[in-house]
């Protein structure tokens, strides 16, 4: 995983974008705030044909964490723990929980179900981090020039009747990797789209070609939020999902905006700072902790 997480937690301030800010910043690389540190993964390998069947080739996924409801402190510096186990938090697409879900509602989501989430409905069709890039990075009129702020940069992002996130984040794209009418915060994946060799497949079709950063929003179709591969740029990918740049090839096929410079969002951190494996389990090799600071 790479990410600015300074830039993208402090009010999404991108460095890169950093002169167009309402509080303007000289421009600067993003920083990988998670360069040289080792990230913990389970992998699991199952074979497509135990998971989906031929007529219905979408699979969507979640994760979550849970923990004993009662923890008792003795006094002598121990735990222990009682009780059921409760679900404490989940995770599908990237940033729903951190972005999507306003701290008032994130507990009740950590909690709920997948099945339950049209409760949170408004939040995708009416999302708080759109109208943040708007006061944030200002609104271009129409026509003519900037409106004169330090902003100024974005063209209006619609910030109501988002059906565009509902369908992405909550059913699936129709033609892509629907998944049904339930609204649930799953990971979905197309396994009818046959990557190539090293996992791309440029307008659907499998291609040795290296992945595309951008996914589907750059016509690579085994990209997200058609899955998630650990080279997508998801941090970038989510930002001009959210401020309407959903890029040409997504505008002509699906009819979403791609509005410029919307379409050029992102936090200045395209890739890890090693390489990730071709084969099982696909991530990189960890750091040796006495190399590293």
């Amino acid at each position: 995983f790479f990410v600015d997480l300074g830039s993208i937690f402090d009010l999404a301030g991108l460095r890169p974008f950093n002169p167009f800010h309402l509080l303007p910043l000289p421009a600067e690389p993003g920083r990988d705030a998670i360069k040289n540190y080792n990230t913990h993964s389970i992998e699991i390998q199952v074979p497509t044909n135990q998971l989906v069947s031929f007529s219905s080739p979408t699979i969507g996924i979640y994760a979550t964490a849970s923990r004993q409801k009662q923890r008792i402190l003795d006094e002598n510096g121990t735990t222990k723990n009682h009780g059921p186990w409760v679900q404490v938090s989940r995770l599908g697409n990237p940033l729903i929980n951190e972005v999507v879900i306003p701290l008032g509602d994130k507990d009740n989501w950590n909690r709920s179900d997948p099945a339950e989430d049209s409760q949170f409905e408004h939040y995708y069709s009416s999302p708080e981090v759109s109208r943040l890039e708007n006061v944030l990075y200002g609104m271009l009129p129409p026509t003519g020039p900037s409106n004169g702020h330090a902003g100024g940069a974005l063209q209006n992002i619609d910030t109501t009747g988002r059906t565009d996130l509902d369908a992405i984040l909550l059913t699936g794209v129709d033609g892509l990797n629907k998944t049904g009418s339930t609204e649930s915060d799953l990971l979905r994946l197309n396994t009818a789209i046959k990557p190539g060799a090293n996992g791309a497949c440029p307008g659907g079709t499998a291609s040795p070609a290296p992945p595309d950063r951008l996914g589907v929003l750059d016509a690579d179709l085994c990209g997200y939020p058609n899955g998630r591969r650990l080279g997508d740029d998801v941090i970038d990918i989510d930002l001009r999902v959210f401020a309407q740049g959903y890029g040409p090839f997504l505008s002509a096929a699906f009819g979403l905006p791609n509005k410029s410079p919307n379409n050029q969002l992102g936090d200045g951190v395209d890739s890890n700072d090693v390489s990730f494996s071709n084969a099982f389990p696909y991530v990189a090799t960890p750091h040796q902790g006495y190399e590293v600071p």
